[in-house]
């Protein structure tokens, strides 16, 4: 299973480019809604992304849970996720049916509150 649709890809370089156009225009950065849902089925990881860097598109920025109990707002390589397996062997994939109801910064309020994402 491919990591990202199209659609998630594309939505993940505009959400980046808000990001950088509001930048430079001196305004606070946007709580954007994360857009993919990524997912170990055999470990407690889980990763809500929100944008990908159109200069480096390997790097994406999300919610990232590596099941510690301390999720954190953060950078991840695509790459390196596509090699994560889980303790069964089992590679990352995409939620299929995740909709953000929420903003990634309320998503990151709640996964600290309770040690790990809930979406």
């Amino acid at each position: 299973m491919k990591l990202f649709t199209k659609s998630n890809y594309e939505q993940l370089l505009r959400n980046d480019k808000l990001r950088l156009q509001r930048q430079e225009q001196g305004l606070d950065e946007p709580d954007l809604m994360p857009v993919v849902k990524l997912c170990t089925p055999d470990a407690a990881c889980t990763w809500l992304l929100s944008e990908l860097d159109p200069d480096c598109p390997d790097i994406a920025f999300g919610l990232c849970d590596l099941g510690m109990g301390c999720p954190e707002l953060g950078s991840v390589s695509v790459a390196e996720l596509a090699a994560v397996r889980g303790r069964l062997g089992l590679p990352v994939e995409r939620d299929q049916h995740f909709t953000a109801t929420k903003t990634l910064c309320a998503y990151a309020d709640e996964a600290r509150a309770a040690g790990h994402i809930k979406a």
